[in-house]
């Protein structure tokens, strides 16, 4: 019976600490998505062809763990089937923060514009989901920046 407890307690104490982590997380996202709004970042595969760029591809990366509550409810669905919600947020959190990071590339190169992006997302596997999200894409930086410092 004190397997039991201890168990529960342990779900609790996950939930918290990882609401308590990802409330943070968003918290700083939203703040940097606010100071990186300038730079626009597009899928389109063709870029602007009204000024002189230089080319550069530029790569955001980030790795991201789900906590422990949210793993145990995503394998009672798994058992049962259906949407997983709890790695929603996750996955959110993940291309966000690839973006974020994309941007921050382009930007030490003095890139205008960021055309052509793109994600890759993949699992890494363990007894917690573990999450790589990769953002990319071609970075156009205007032909009076290049060479200039960052």
């Amino acid at each position: 019976m004190i397997e039991y407890g201890i168990f529960a307690l342990l779900l609790v104490l996950g939930y918290g600490f990882g609401q308590l982590s990802e409330q943070r997380h968003y918290k700083s996202i939203k703040k940097r998505e606010r100071e990186m709004s300038a730079l626009p970042a597009v899928a389109s595969r063709y870029p602007p062809s009204d000024t002189q760029y230089q080319q550069h591809m530029v790569i955001g990366s980030v790795v991201v763990a789900s906590d422990y509550f949210k793993s145990f409810v995503a394998n009672l669905v798994n058992v049962f089937g259906g949407r997983i919600r709890s790695y929603e947020p996750l996955l959110d959190r993940g291309r966000r923060e690839a973006m974020l990071r994309l941007k921050q590339e382009a930007e030490k190169q003095g890139a205008s514009m960021i055309f052509n992006v793109k994600y890759e997302t993949s699992r890494i596997g363990g007894r917690v989901t573990t999450i790589e999200v990769m953002a990319y894409g071609t970075a156009l930086i205007p032909s009076q920046n290049v060479g200039a410092p960052a």
